[in-house]
């Protein structure tokens, strides 16, 4: 089946061109137009041949987009595609799972042939590509993360900003005054929007509240023990003693390992806060504070805003922020000595 993006190839234009071209939902120019639809007929290009198949009745099918990539951390992402999974089947809607590393190559797909009646975008990158994509299908698309780019859509996820201004503040306001940050891979601040949306939300609150701050990234992979025992040993030896935990359950471990190590009591000699798990922090050697991250409050959101768009005419596009939640387990303490 040709795609739409072949058919852009075919044109030299843009994949958005494209879809105004034929949907007429933007102007385009008499040449382009006539480009367009020549390289779509010569390629045999139908976007309305779902439409016709299905004759006007919804499929009940809603597409996840989930590029999964060599670097992906596959219990973080599954627990969101479950989520996803569970909140479409409550709401009577089976999900296409689409885990092409080039995402917009599935969501193109299934924009053009229209068997689903919603795309659902997951791993959200800064400047994702299937951002352009959303705004020139008629499918209704709805992003669970924020790319920088937002115009125009609408998007589901934590204020991880937010999240980071609070764990900082149960910080300071224990009387803490240094802090060590130990964040994602490295890969992923550059892949990924939300770890700098936290690393920012962090980083604006401890300068506001007169916090010292070092930010660490946990090596090139998400289990990368060793270089979580370096810089939390590291950071030992400078004499900090509260930590921001924002990484996989592994570095949790890492980190916890070394402080019994050293014989620091978390909750009396260090202070420990997990922000943004998607994990269970029950889990854990050591009970700690967190603040999390939880698929299904996102998932069964994005879920009620497609069905929405499906439904009611009119429904504004913008981006729904779920505010944190501090959920206390008493690892926190004031700075000993």
């Amino acid at each position: 089946m040709t795609t739409i993006h072949e058919v852009a190839q075919a044109a030299g234009v843009s994949i958005s061109t494209v879809s105004y071209a034929l949907s007429g939902k933007r102007p385009v120019s008499d040449k382009t137009r006539t480009r367009i639809e020549d390289a779509a007929r010569v390629l045999g290009y139908e976007p309305d041949a779902g439409a016709r198949m299905l004759a006007g009745r919804r499929t009940h099918i809603f597409a996840l987009t989930e590029p999964l990539r060599a670097d992906t951390h596959a219990p973080t992402h599954m627990a969101f595609v479950l989520a996803t999974a569970v909140a479409a089947r409550r709401r009577g809607y089976d999900i296409l799972l689409l885990t092409d590393e080039q995402a917009s190559e599935g969501m193109n797909r299934v924009a053009a042939s229209n068997l689903v009646d919603a795309i659902l975008v997951l791993d959200v990158a800064p400047d994702d590509e299937r951002a352009a994509i959303a705004r020139s299908v008629r499918t209704p698309t709805i992003f669970i993360g924020i790319p920088d780019d937002q115009e125009g859509l609408t998007c589901v996820d934590l204020d991880f900003g937010a999240a980071g201004h609070l764990a900082v503040d149960r910080l300071a306001d224990a009387g803490h005054t240094r802090v060590t940050l130990l964040g994602q891979t490295e890969v992923a601040y550059r892949r990924s929007n939300f770890p700098r949306r936290l690393l920012h939300g962090v980083q604006d609150r401890a300068l506001e509240r007169g916090v010292a701050l070092d930010w660490i990234t946990t090596g090139a992979s998400a289990t990368d023990a060793a270089s979580v025992r370096s810089a939390a040993e590291a950071a030992i030896e400078r004499g900090i003693r509260a930590f921001i935990v924002h990484a996989v359950d592994d570095v949790h471990v890492a980190l916890l390992t070394v402080l019994e190590e050293r014989g620091l009591r978390v909750g009396d000699d260090v202070s420990v806060i997990s922000a943004a798990a998607s994990f269970d922090t029950a889990t854990l050697s050591v009970p700690i504070d967190t603040i999390p991250l939880v698929p299904q409050q996102s998932c069964e959101l994005a879920v009620d805003l497609a069905v929405r768009r499906l439904e009611e005419a009119n429904v504004q596009a913008r981006v729904h922020l779920i505010p944190p939640e501090y959920r206390s387990a008493g690892s926190v303490a004031a700075p000993q000595g």
